[in-house]
């Protein structure tokens, strides 16, 4: 199972961290041990300064796939979610300021929370999905998928020229203006339209 992340994919995220618009996806991967489910607790590495939420649609593939076409790309998802991709951004910054790559700001353990899975029918627009990210009740963050640079449709047909897409793979989508900082005893809640499907405590 690969957890396969897309950054800079909402242009006012992008403009807060004062980065530059791009032109194509830029894909990071996070390892299986990045995952976080079933609403338990993240705790906060021991090593972190600034630990940041980004709040995003995250994808399941339903089936193998490679070189897929973007009118093909909806037969390859069978859920949807809101995840988190905890960031701790002062180590990206300076891993950044180094030409480095991301890995060790993104894909440390349990960066990478994942809510309940919503099926995919035939009434779902991926394209037009409301969500939000509440920090101890309070809206932190909140978008809408018809906001994305590179819509589904066009993320999976590129992944897959590069990665094969395999069953139970995750795509975290990217995510809106908004982000900021955790602390122990936060609590958050995260919603697709109204309805509840993370709700989790920092520690």
């Amino acid at each position: 199972m690969k957890i396969i992340c897309v950054g800079r994919n909402y242009v006012d995220h992008a403009l807060e961290l004062k980065n530059e618009i791009p032109d194509k996806p830029v894909i990071f991967l996070k390892p299986d041990t990045a995952l976080l489910k079933d609403n338990r607790p993240f705790f906060l590495p021991p090593w972190s300064t600034e630990v940041h939420h980004e709040a995003e649609i995250v994808l399941k593939i339903a089936k193998n796939g490679k070189f897929i076409a973007e009118k093909f790309a909806h037969e390859y998802v069978s859920h949807f979610t809101l995840g988190i991709d905890f960031t701790e951004r002062n180590l990206q910054s300076e891993l950044k300021a180094k030409g480095l790559p991301w890995e060790l700001a993104k894909s440390f353990d349990h960066s990478a929370v994942i809510g309940n899975w919503i099926p995919l029918s035939n009434n779902t627009d991926l394209k037009n999905l409301d969500f939000y990210l509440e920090k101890n009740n309070q809206k932190v963050q909140e978008g809408n998928t018809s906001l994305m640079l590179f819509p589904y449709d066009k993320l999976i047909s590129f992944i897959s020229n590069y990665f094969t897409l395999k069953t139970g793979d995750l795509i975290y989508t990217g995510t809106p203006k908004g982000v900021g900082p955790v602390n122990i005893n936060d609590h958050l809640t995260g919603f697709i339209g109204n309805e509840e499907v993370l709700n989790f405590r920092v520690k």
